[in-house]
């Protein structure tokens, strides 16, 4: 599913016209994004929460030439699955 097929479920879901469900979403992802920036997380109880962890920096190789290369640390994004979520897929 890709972001305007999840628009299009949400409006109908909703029983919201598509520009709504739309700007709802966008508001919804913008936040989420604000939250990880500024450091925060963001919990959706049963889906799961939405986090920053910080990578250390290490030593990687170029696949190609074998080559050494020193990648440096950074902050990633990453999901942990809630309970209801992981045992409706299950």
């Amino acid at each position: 599913m890709n972001k305007a097929q999840l628009i299009d479920a949400v409006a109908v879901a909703a029983d919201l016209p598509k520009t709504v469900a739309t700007r709802a979403l966008d508001a919804v992802l913008e936040t989420i994004t604000q939250a990880l920036v500024s450091g925060d997380s963001v919990a959706l109880v049963g889906f799961g929460t939405f986090g920053v962890k910080e990578r250390a920096a290490r030593v990687g190789r170029n696949p190609k030439t074998g080559e050494k290369i020193d990648i440096q640390a950074a902050r990633v994004a990453h999901f942990k699955v809630g309970k209801e979520l992981k045992d409706a897929v299950k």
